[in-house]
């Protein structure tokens, strides 16, 4: 185990390494940079900038320095927690970032839950009553759900909530909270909007291991290890959750590692539409005024996150599976 985790390890920083020349390369492929950008919607909204103003604007922010100077400037900053300065914000990246990032592990992490919770159990009772109407209930609403995008559910939500109940489901706060300090009445109030973004987001990642989880299980309960239990008289519970189930499951398990990133880098419509302060909507932000620092240290931080669920998926799927041995 201690070879896997520092081979692991390794491999981790390599990856980082070349997913930030790539990231910031891609990020600076548009033509023009922020200024560019800045420019043009001061004019669009009638206002003019002259040409020394922007100039030293360029010069403050950096934008006049080489692209690889810029990266390593910005590279560089990453070992010591400094990630850069936001043009957009004019604040530090850290600190937009630190203000959004718990709200979105929180959502992530309810989200995760609540599809784990919700598409293994009715995966394993769709696989055991195969082709029963609740197998066709359940295949149905799935494929609803794989059909249905996220945003436009959120739409839906919205605009039946606001007909026929007359309430705003938009936003993770009450109007009282939304810039209050924290304190048992504002996380209480959280909770309260919280299964909105979280059935929202959940709602394709749920329909989408139902599916998994009964085809998988269906080829494990067809196989002769599955007969020879029965044959000895077990109860069929336990035959089903002690075998099958655990090895069916180990696909579910080695994605992981894709949902926390895929939550949190896919819910940037989402996050627009339902108003949701999360790091999703502030990525997409950063990208359209090609704020560079902001932009390539959110892809930084979702890369990360990819690498260490990853591990952790290869770690779990060792815990619930004794045949897969890491190491050597």
């Amino acid at each position: 185990m201690g070879v896997f985790l520092a081979r692991r390890f390794l491999y981790m920083v390599l990856m980082l390494f070349l997913v930030s020349i790539v990231s910031f390369i891609i990020i600076n492929l548009p033509p023009g940079d922020f200024m560019d950008s800045y420019i043009a919607r001061l004019q669009s909204s009638g206002t003019e900038i002259d040409l020394a103003t922007i100039d030293a604007l360029r010069k403050n922010y950096g934008l006049d320095k080489p692209v690889f100077a810029q990266y390593v400037l910005w590279f560089s900053g990453l070992f010591v927690g400094d990630f850069g300065w936001s043009f957009d914000y004019s604040e530090p990246v850290s600190k937009l970032i630190g203000e959004r990032v718990v709200l979105t592990v929180v959502i992530s992490l309810v989200t995760l839950i609540f599809t784990y919770a919700v598409a293994i159990p009715i995966g394993v009772i769709s696989a055991t009553r195969q082709y029963s109407f609740v197998d066709y209930l359940f295949t149905f609403l799935g494929f609803i759900g794989l059909a249905t995008p996220n945003f436009l559910l959120a739409l839906l939500l919205m605009f039946f909530a606001f007909q026929f109940f007359g309430a705003t489901v938009g936003g993770l706060f009450s109007m009282q909270y939304a810039n209050a300090p924290w304190s048992m009445a504002k996380v209480i109030d959280m909770l309260r909007h919280l299964w909105i973004p979280v059935i929202v987001l959940g709602t394709a990642g749920t329909a989408g291991i139902i599916r998994v989880m009964r085809a998988c299980l269906l080829d494990e309960l067809r196989k002769a290890y599955v007969m020879t239990a029965r044959s000895k008289g077990l109860k069929e519970g336990r035959v089903i959750v002690k075998y099958p189930v655990r090895i069916a499951i180990n696909p579910i398990i080695s994605t992981i590692g894709w949902l926390l990133p895929q939550i949190i880098s896919g819910a940037a419509i989402v996050s627009v539409v339902l108003s949701l302060p999360t790091v999703g909507s502030l990525l997409l932000r950063a990208l359209r005024t090609q704020d560079m620092y902001l932009a390539g240290s959110m892809i930084m931080l979702l890369s990360f996150l990819t690498i260490i669920g990853t591990l952790v998926s290869d770690i779990l799927l060792a815990v619930v599976d004794p045949r897969i041995r890491l190491g050597g």
